[in-house]
């Protein structure tokens, strides 16, 4: 049975058909497609199989620079560098052979003469007799992607490279510590003690890595001699103190530093002014255009002792890191205490 407006009796009511001559009548398949180009982001266009513009979209002038009014009738090679005019005759003969190239990921110019990665699909244009007139073009920016990835693999290097030289230093100290050890207990021990100050250099030449800043960023000299010392201040009664300018210290650099720099603090706490809760310790730092200098000054420990400092394993890890360094080592060996100066180039300290 049939009802009045003509469905049979229990089916669904029939599809609402908006008014004639609404506001915003829907738009035949040309226009939506014009309105889809027009709309789009990405820069399309077409051109002859000669290579004449024949159509350019907003998101053309967007990424080139030029407006439809300047590009339609020129050659496409106003947006192709010279050294990359080949790749257009390549894609031309695919297009002629019926052929569509997706993903071409290229160099091209803007109209202001600057460079843009862009990645190309590029179609036949095919007439009702089946004859190619020409090519339809859709250029997309991959700029910020194409750095994304030089990141990401910059960082994979730098981690490479890092772990590289952490197996190297770690059988270097395991290889040193077993020569000069005395018992199984000392060489635990120490090696534990020079393992745990690569471990704190190490986390400070990689602070949190995000999503958003991917690349290690140098650490401040004196956040790395904080670290390092750390296990040798006295909550209740502070005995270090560091003064003076503050510097980044490059990755490259950082376990050599931070395992001298761990060294004068084992010594101190072995036979310095850090073995006993009265001394104190003072670093001090200062820095010419090509120079850093760090004055570390020990008072109220015991009577320094050269003989301490001679020839152990200690002293051949420091002429190491020295040599690492290009830098240059004194101490004074004063009656109050011990001084060292440590020279090193800025530019080692820093690159």
């Amino acid at each position: 049975m049939l009802t009045k407006n003509g469905s049979e009796a229990g089916d669904y009511p029939p599809p609402i058909v908006p008014p004639t001559g609404s506001i915003n009548p829907p738009l035949d398949p040309g226009g939506w497609l014009a309105a889809i180009i027009e709309s789009s982001d990405d820069a399309i266009l077409s051109k002859t199989l000669d290579g004449v513009i024949t159509s350019w979209n907003p998101g053309a002038e967007k990424l080139f620079g030029y407006t439809a009014q300047e590009a339609v009738g020129q050659s496409i090679t106003i947006v192709i560098p010279q050294e990359r005019l080949a790749e257009e005759e390549e894609i031309i003969s695919k297009i002629r052979a019926g052929l569509r190239v997706e993903h071409f990921e290229t160099v091209r110019r803007r109209k202001d003469g600057s460079l843009v990665d862009v990645s190309l699909t590029i179609s036949p244009v095919m007439g009702q007799d089946g004859r190619i007139l020409g090519a339809s073009k859709i250029a997309r920016d991959i700029t910020a992607s194409r750095l994304l990835v030089e990141r990401q693999t910059l960082l994979l290097r730098e981690m490479h490279h890092r772990i590289k030289n952490l197996f190297a230093v770690t059988l270097g100290l395991i290889r040193l510590s077993g020569r000069a050890a005395t018992s199984v207990a000392t060489l635990v021990d120490e090696l534990s003690a020079r393992m745990a100050s690569l471990a704190r250099a190490h986390e400070l030449t990689l602070p949190e890595v995000s999503a958003e800043e991917m690349t290690p960023e140098a650490t401040a000299l004196q956040a790395l001699l904080q670290a390092v010392l750390a296990p040798h201040e006295i909550a209740a009664a502070p005995r270090i103190a560091i003064s003076g300018c503050d510097l980044p210290v490059s990755t490259r650099i950082m376990p050599s530093l931070a395992l001298m720099l761990h060294e004068f603090a084992t010594n101190s706490a072995k036979y310095g002014a850090l073995s006993v809760d009265q001394g104190t310790l003072d670093i001090a730092l200062s820095s010419t255009a090509d120079n850093l200098t760090l004055l570390w000054t020990e008072r109220g420990g015991p009577a320094p002792q050269p003989e301490k400092a001679v020839e152990g394993f200690g002293s051949k890890l420091e002429q190491a890191s020295v040599l690492n360094l290009q830098a240059r080592i004194e101490r004074d060996w004063a009656v109050e205490g011990l001084s060292i100066r440590l020279d090193i180039p800025l530019k080692h300290l820093t690159t």
